[in-house]
């Protein structure tokens, strides 16, 4: 089946979410919860602290099947955009259907892909049983949560809100870097990671994910609901948050993932969905990485950044000699590096397959234990580099009506003027260009990174 759009034709596939023992209808890819989905006991026991309803679990199957979806459908060699359709049992799908709720659900997921999304919601055949543990004790007020992983985003900005909220700040502990052990001394901990895994295998499937987005911001949501939270805390700095949506790859929809723009569009749909607001804060959002790094470096626990870690490329490309360690050359990396130097700290050697970013070449950076170089490897360095060259561009003159333009939706979204939010912006980035420059200009004059920059020129 193919749809004609802006001219030019979208091929659409359509998902069948079914229960086990149930088949897919005819031409429909299946997703069985049976069989390819696995939800932990332990873990969906950690999110019933509070009393259980069963739209926690349809919530979390949604999430589930948005990821799915996104993953084993590719997206066309030419172009972004994908139509998706996706059929989906729920306990209650009168909730699901009502307008309120499914239009803002297919608000947000199609502002977050870019993509063409309908969801369908049916009856379950069975009901869901209750976690066995009816509800856990939570002792104490909660007023935020923040979704945690291994990042060190995540673990300075807890440490920094944690100064002014103490132990009323819940840890959602999200994304495969951060699996978390749901007992801690004994005691079964609230959130202690996301609830389910695939057990499907996706085979050589689409690796832009934006879903996660979506399943970060409504698994994080869902906590604050159980939690009776009314913020969730955004931990990215202005370089993390809207960055990515300004400065983009070739023909790659921007990335909204954490964004405020994204999170405006989450927040009518959880109230809709949950008849709860539920606001999303951005704690550091007019900071850069470096700065907040600084500021928790100086906290007693803050030489734990240390063991966080930054890198977006999984172990078959982060692997050296059987240890997992991080690339050193995505965006990520790169942006971790820049900062570690802006704040004044430094970093132990062995933590990066690209060990001298001052070498004369990429290839003399490089461990030379690292087994799986490649031109790949390299279009993947300097694509990580110029993403932080062009986000330093975005303080120039040349690119102000950019900033204004992006500045005015951004101040809609958090409720401040358009004036207000340009100024934020641009400080922003002007700090951001002046630490990388300075970063730049710090590897010296032969290193392979400044040559592959716009400084050099």
């Amino acid at each position: 089946m193919t749809v004609t759009a802006y001219k030019a034709k979208i091929s659409e596939k359509a998902i069948d979410v079914i229960e086990a023992g149930r088949r897919a209808r005819k031409g429909r890819i299946a997703f069985d919860l049976g069989r390819d989905l696995e939800f932990s006991t332990d873990a969906l026991r950690s999110y019933a602290f509070a009393s259980w309803e069963p739209v926690i679990y349809d919530a979390m199957v949604l999430a589930a099947a948005i990821e799915f979806s996104d993953r084993v459908i590719k997206r066309p060699s030419r172009g972004w955009a994908r139509r998706i359709a996706v059929r989906l049992p729920v306990h209650d799908p009168a909730r699901w259907n009502d307008p309120a709720v499914s239009n803002s659900l297919h608000e947000a997921l199609g502002f977050m892909t870019g993509d063409f999304w309908t969801i369908e919601f049916v009856k379950r055949s069975k009901t869901v049983p209750a976690p066995m543990q009816e509800c856990l004790p939570f002792p104490r007020p909660t007023e935020a949560v923040i979704a945690y992983s291994d990042g060190m985003d995540s673990r300075a900005v807890a440490g920094l809100v944690s100064k002014t909220l103490g132990e009323k700040l819940v840890r959602v502990r999200v994304g495969s870097k951060a699996a978390g052990k749901p007992v801690v001394d004994g005691q079964l901990q609230p959130f202690a990671k996301v609830p389910y895994k695939f057990k499907a295998s996706m085979g050589n499937g689409e690796t832009t994910a934006r879903s996660r987005g979506f399943k970060f911001a409504l698994i994080s949501g869902l906590a604050a609901y159980l939690a009776d939270a009314g913020e969730i805390l955004i931990p990215e700095s202005g370089q993390g948050a809207i960055g990515p949506a300004l400065v983009t790859v070739s023909h790659a929809y921007p990335d909204y993932r954490n964004h405020p723009l994204f999170t405006a569009r989450m927040t009518r749909f959880l109230k809709a969905l949950l008849g709860k607001t539920v606001k999303f804060s951005f704690p550091r959002l007019w900071h850069t990485k470096g700065e907040t790094l600084r500021e928790f470096a100086a906290l007693p626990e803050g030489d734990s950044w240390r063991d966080t870690k930054s890198c977006w490329r999984n172990s078959r490309w982060s692997a050296l000699n059987g240890k997992l360690v991080q690339c050193g050359i995505c965006a990520a990396c790169m942006l971790r590096r820049m900062s570690v130097h802006a704040a004044g700290l430094h970093e132990e050697a062995g933590i990066y397959i690209c060990t001298d970013l001052s070498a004369s070449s990429l290839a003399d950076a490089i461990h030379p234990d690292f087994t799986r170089n490649s031109p790949a490897f390299e279009e993947y360095a300097i694509a990580g580099t110029l993403h932080l060259d062009h986000m330093a561009d975005m303080a120039s003159d040349d690119a102000r009506s950019a900033v204004r333009r992006h500045a005015i939706l951004t101040g809609m979204a958090l409720g401040i003027s358009a004036p207000a939010a340009e100024e934020k912006l641009v400080g922003m980035f002007e700090r951001h260009a002046a630490e990388w420059n300075n970063f730049v200009n710090d590897l010296g004059a032969r290193s392979f990174v400044k040559k592959w920059t716009r400084a050099s020129q």
